[in-house]
């Protein structure tokens, strides 16, 4: 691994060190449910909240997003919090126009009220630099992902994604695909390894999805991966496991290595 990599550190949390960082997501469609969901999350065990916005009702009303952000963080205020907005085509459920997408992710970034931003790697150039470069404006690191619930790319293709994340200034470069075999598993922990080790800066996250992706959720300590996925109340992508038994397994893993 080069020299220049960069954990990225959140609140109390580092994120690219020791074992994965376990992150729950938050998807309630109303204010009341996401007021539900965080007060059930204050007594699990994870070290990260996403917001999946694309979930809620008014995701399409700034203002009505960053009230329901204050109601979030008034129950979770010392949780690092990732605000995500998933497009259609990246498995999320709402469309956006691009330059709504862009304004709502700027001016979240600026709210003081996120801790990270995940941003889609597919949307341009132009516009991932855009928000990229308001949210370091306010000292918010920046995900940049990309989502396959099709396929999993060739190793060569998740690699070269991962590095045009890095390249675009993301600070954690996240890839999750979907595989049709155990080698399409393979390929995604081979290709985490080859990053982490000849060209990444910054931590990765990445995963296979569904059931037979589980154990690129559990193992990614050892291929490279920084952060992983679990299920509270209501999972968010197909694959991921409660989180109470996804702590013990990473927490096994890593007093072994």
């Amino acid at each position: 691994m080069t020299n220049e990599y960069k954990p990225v550190i959140v609140k109390h949390v580092v994120i690219g060190e020791g074992a994965p960082k376990v992150c729950v997501p938050l998807v309630g469609r109303t204010t009341e449910q996401l007021q539900e969901e965080a007060r059930f999350l204050q007594t699990a065990d994870l070290d990260v909240v996403e917001w999946r916005v694309d979930f809620f009702e008014h995701v399409h009303h700034i203002e009505r997003v960053r009230a329901a952000l204050l109601e979030i963080r008034a129950y979770l205020p010392s949780v690092p919090l990732i605000f995500t907005f998933r497009t259609k085509r990246e498995g999320g459920e709402t469309d956006i126009a691009i330059d709504e997408y862009v304004q709502l992710n700027q001016s979240v970034a600026a709210s003081g009220q996120v801790d990270l931003i995940d941003v889609e790697l597919l949307i341009g150039e132009e516009y991932v630099r855009a928000i990229v470069d308001k949210a370091h404006q306010h000292h918010v690191p920046v995900i940049i992902s990309n989502h396959d619930f099709a396929a999993t790319p060739p190793k060569e293709e998740i690699i070269a994604r991962l590095r045009k994340a890095q390249a675009l200034g993301g600070d954690l470069l996240k890839l999750a695909v979907m595989p049709q075999s155990p080698a399409d598993v393979l390929a995604l922990m081979e290709a985490t390894y080859t990053m982490k080790e000849q060209y990444a800066t910054r931590p990765l996250i990445t995963m296979s999805m569904g059931g037979q992706g589980v154990i690129s959720r559990l193992a990614g300590e050892l291929f490279g991966s920084a952060l992983t996925f679990g299920a509270a109340k209501r999972a968010s992508a197909p694959g991921q496991i409660p989180v109470s038994e996804l702590r013990n397994v990473l927490n096994l893993l890593h007093n072994q290595l």
